[in-house]
């Protein structure tokens, strides 16, 4: 089978297009014929060598293909494997071993739900770590309830824009903080309200949020905590002041009644499921920027490195067969 493989940390000049052996299932894993995967920064980061604990080398990577979330048909399954058959189409993620980035792909059987018949294999490959990341952020570490103002910093980007949605679907009224080009995109996914990081600093403005989650922070912790209610909680998921949230985070939420709170995303069937419900309801929709075949993996990252994407960055594997 074909796949992207890198045998060296580097920049995306380090991939190349291979012919490798094709992988077989654990007793536990699906052997998936991939239609669609996605390009992450996570991807970056173990391809650069920034998180070689994920990449399994300290000198060169164990596990040669990237790719964590993917979608496809199921070709084969373990023996141990009790929900899917052979012809499911279903979409998932993977975090250790990727493996992606190729025509076939194992994958553990409770990393993968089925995919919606209303949406395309790319649009489900879109869905994965960054729903999931958004889904358990405003859940379980927000607290979101109904009635509530949250806002979503970073509403354009890829697990932005699943949280924007995810809080509507909650029934939060929601103000979405972008750059000017992509406001309409906003408005158009369900913001009631969308501030323009270029023209207001939220921080500043007075208004103040119940829940602020941060998909691509860039304010110091004490400004998001600023424009927290009395019983705000602040969630950070991603961008910048990581190291500020994690060392000061858990002092700062004994002071007072507001809380700071980061986390680390697991993939769980349930969270799949859950999101599967909200997309075969229309209540969540994929945002794809572009996408690119197989063969243009390093352009791709490239592109979303450049940190200027819309949405999703998917890789188009192979066509589905009928």
């Amino acid at each position: 089978m074909k796949a992207i493989i890198y045998t060296q940390y580097g920049s995306p000049d380090v991939l190349q297009l291979k012919e490798v052996e094709k992988p077989l299932p654990k007793d536990d894993e699906v052997l998936i014929k991939v239609y669609a995967a996605l390009v992450n920064i996570l991807d970056l980061g173990v391809m650069g060598g920034y998180t070689r604990l994920i990449s399994g080398g300290l000198l060169k990577p164990k596990h040669n293909v990237l790719g964590s979330d993917i979608s496809g048909r199921v070709e084969a399954v373990g023996r141990r494997v009790k929900q899917f058959q052979p012809g499911d189409e279903v979409f998932g993620a993977k975090f250790s071993a990727g493996g992606g980035f190729a025509e076939y792909v194992c994958a553990i059987e409770g990393k993968l739900a089925l995919k919606p018949a209303n949406i395309s294999f790319e649009e489900a490959a879109a869905m994965p770590i960054a729903a999931i990341t958004a889904l358990q952020g405003l859940r379980d570490q927000g607290r979101i309830q109904a009635g509530q103002k949250v806002l979503v910093d970073g509403a354009s980007g890829g697990v932005g824009t699943f949280a924007l949605q995810i809080a509507k679907s909650f029934g939060a009224e929601v103000t979405a903080v972008c750059s000017a080009r992509n406001v309409d995109t906003a408005r158009r996914i369900g913001a009631d309200h969308v501030i323009d990081y270029t023209r207001e600093d939220f921080t500043k403005s007075g208004q103040r949020y119940d829940l602020i989650f941060a998909a691509n922070a860039y304010h110091a912790i004490f400004d998001y905590r600023r424009a927290l209610s009395q019983d705000g909680i602040y969630v950070w998921a991603g961008g910048k002041v990581s190291v500020q949230v994690m060392l000061l985070g858990p002092l700062l939420s004994l002071i007072g009644r507001k809380k700071i709170r980061y986390f680390l995303t697991k993939i769980k069937k349930k969270d799949l499921d859950v999101m599967k419900d909200l997309l075969e309801a229309g209540k969540v929709v994929p945002v794809i920027d572009r996408r690119y075949p197989l063969s243009e993996v390093a352009e791709a990252l490239r592109y979303l490195g450049k940190g200027h994407a819309q949405g999703k960055v998917v890789i188009t594997v192979a066509a589905p067969s009928l």
